[in-house]
């Protein structure tokens, strides 16, 4: 995964409560066995109408918003189906956090394996941000994840987040890599445990 730490871009706003993960990846694009080319999957149905030529009216397809890297989004964003497919195809769009009310929890969890931050703050502060990134003159947004801060020319917020869940974006690490980095105590723990509880490890 690509590490976190400060980050600056373009935020969108995507103020319509309850998008769910059909809307954020349709289900056509599910049959993939990769993770490749998800991008235009990528909110596909809003993006693009039935010929394939991309709709106007849609943020995404307006400058400055059409090179985002932020969302601010509205209540239970990520709602819907279990489907890891949004997540990749969020961040192969460019997209590198989501900040909401209130994010779906499965959606939530998707984000943490995959680097991608997922943010919930009080509605009143995502209103700031939305109405920051609504105006082309202050949607430019910063991230420091490091000090937990986020700034558009107009507004400075801080937020919190677990530890835990930090460290892995900082150092861009997944679930499996910081197992990974415990090797040495896990075969510790088992090299004690063939001395403790034997019959364990015994073959029958």
């Amino acid at each position: 995964m690509i590490p976190f730490t400060r980050v600056t871009g373009v935020a969108a706003p995507l103020p319509t409560p309850n998008i769910d993960t059909d809307v954020i990846m349709p289900k056509q694009f599910l049959k993939r066995i990769d993770r490749e080319g998800l991008a235009i999957g990528a909110f596909h149905d809003l993006r693009f109408d039935q010929s394939g030529q991309t709709r106007p009216d849609f943020v995404l397809n307006t400058a400055p918003y059409d090179k985002a890297t932020f969302l601010v989004c509205g209540d239970n964003f990520g709602c819907g189906s279990s489907r890891e497919y949004a997540v990749w195809g969020l961040l192969q769009l460019g997209i590198r956090a989501i900040i909401a009310p209130s994010i779906s929890g499965i959606f939530f969890g998707n984000c943490e394996k995959n680097g991608l931050l997922a943010l919930t703050l009080p509605k009143e502060e995502v209103d700031q941000l939305m109405a920051d990134a609504t105006d082309p003159e202050t949607c430019q947004m910063t991230i420091d994840l490091d000090t937990q801060t986020i700034m558009t020319g107009a507004t400075k917020l801080t937020f919190d987040i677990n530890p835990t869940r930090k460290q892995l974006l900082l150092s861009g690490a997944d679930h499996i890599q910081s197992t990974l980095d415990q090797s040495a105590a896990i075969a510790e723990f088992e090299a004690r445990q063939v001395v403790r509880r034997p019959w364990l490890w015994a073959r029958h």
